[in-house]
């Protein structure tokens, strides 16, 4: 055990490998499931209304599952603290194995509607809000603190690779067969809940009983409060990606603006997630150590700016407007990558372990209100403009929101390595001894 303690990276530890596969496999089915709902959603859709109105109906769906992360923030953190986030993880695992499970019986038996989609994006919603903080709180509980940042790495190489195949997976088993693609994703699903029934006990955070537990859960919002360079980190995320909700209408722009159906969304789906991908795997080998706040602001804003090219590919010629918007978005997918490397790193470090459920929770909101109210918003705003202006129009405003927000958080800019200041200090009293 010593010898592994002082291991520079996370694989050697086998339950951050166990870890790994069931994030890889809950993230590779979450991707399948979510793109074919969305997709079945807007053709249905489609039989009985408008473009706008079926774009409506994506924005809904995003709305649907952010709804229940928003009201149950402060007590899913709360339980990720105080119970043991290995058994959190395993039942709502078995929860998405049902949900998926009853939509590909509902497709094959041919009364999949939209109302079934609702409500099952409520289920997943709600089974995320839990899930999610306690598969974030746990991977610091399964290697030391100095690998860290690189595990985060890893851990990103699979989400990533999970949103890079997921999609496509959705996609192509969607086209051989509709209700294959949720039998896949119910299984897929079984083998994340394996791979979680695998971690061993791990240390959990000593729990406060001195308190009453709504005092608790609002220690949460008051420790991001008050850490200015953690709530930076999360509300720059929460609205540029809230405005720039581009892959939210990948669905109106795969019918409707490209003409390239299932096969072509399961291409757009994934463009984003390959060039995460790429940035992923490198920081796995080499994690960043200097500037990294710049670093963040300086992503968000390419990000905007390959937000405003892939909306720009509905004015191209057709035969140069797929290869195009597969460009923006891989270049906008690793731009993400590099914020989400530099917000996670700094939030992990940054927060007390027996405060970690309750923090990743409110960073879960913000990322849940950037995705799924993401995707309201845009779906929404397409039905008011057109998805064409709500897209460049998204792209510009992350770009506003960046240069406001490094003039509004300097903390965040000035940010110039992942350790908080206490470490930093101990590190250079110790050079300076020796």
């Amino acid at each position: 055990m010593t010898a592994l303690a002082h291991s520079r990276h996370p694989l050697r530890f086998g339950n951050f490998r166990a870890y790994l596969w069931s994030r890889f496999a809950a993230v590779l089915a979450q991707y399948a499931m979510m793109t074919i709902l969305g997709w079945q959603a807007y053709n249905i859709a489609r039989g009985t209304m408008s473009t706008s109105g079926a774009a409506a109906q994506l924005g809904l769906i995003g709305l649907i599952q952010f709804l229940p992360l928003f009201f149950l923030t402060p007590l899913t953190g709360w339980v990720a603290d105080h119970f043991d986030r290995r058994y959190i993880s395993r039942i709502t695992l078995f929860i998405l194995i049902a949900a998926s499970g009853v939509l590909a019986l509902a497709t094959y038996e041919g009364w999949i509607s939209l109302p079934l989609i609702f409500g099952i994006a409520a289920v997943v919603g709600v089974t995320r809000a839990f899930n999610g903080p306690a598969y974030s709180a746990l991977a610091p509980n399964l290697i030391p603190r100095d690998v860290l940042p690189n595990a985060i790495a890893i851990s990103s190489v699979a989400w990533q690779t999970g949103m890079i195949a997921g999609p496509a997976l959705g996609g192509y088993a969607y086209a051989i067969e509709p209700w294959g693609a949720y039998a896949v994703a119910s299984g897929l699903f079984a083998l994340a809940w394996v791979g979680m029934m695998m971690i061993s006990p791990v240390p959990q955070p000593p729990r406060d009983t001195t308190r009453h537990p709504i005092r608790q859960m609002v220690d949460g919002f008051t420790y991001v409060r008050s850490n200015r360079l953690v709530l930076a980190s999360m509300t720059l995320d929460l609205f540029a990606v809230l405005l720039a909700g581009a892959t939210a209408l990948l669905p109106v722009y795969a019918r409707d603006i490209l003409h390239v159906g299932s096969r072509g969304l399961g291409h757009l789906a994934a463009s984003p997630a390959i060039g995460a991908g790429l940035v992923a795997l490198f920081f796995s080998i080499r994690p960043m150590q200097r500037d990294v706040g710049v670093k963040m602001l300086a992503a968000v804003i390419i990000f905007g700016l390959a937000t405003i090219l892939f909306g720009c590919t509905a004015f191209l010629p057709t035969s140069i407007a797929m290869e195009v918007g597969i460009g923006a978005l891989v270049t906008l997918g690793a731009a993400d990558m590099v914020s989400v490397y530099v917000r996670q790193s700094l939030i992990q470090l940054h927060t007390p372990d027996a405060m970690r459920g309750r923090v990743s929770s409110l960073s879960q909101l913000t990322i849940s209100a950037s995705n799924e109210l993401g995707e309201a918003e845009s779906g929404f705003l397409a039905a008011l403009v057109g998805p064409v202006v709500a897209v460049i129009g998204g792209g510009i405003g992350a770009i506003i929101i960046t240069l406001f927000w490094a003039r509004l958080f300097p903390e965040l800019r000035l940010a110039r390595t992942f350790d908080p200041p206490d470490i930093r200090e101990a590190d250079i009293s110790q050079e300076k001894a020796t």
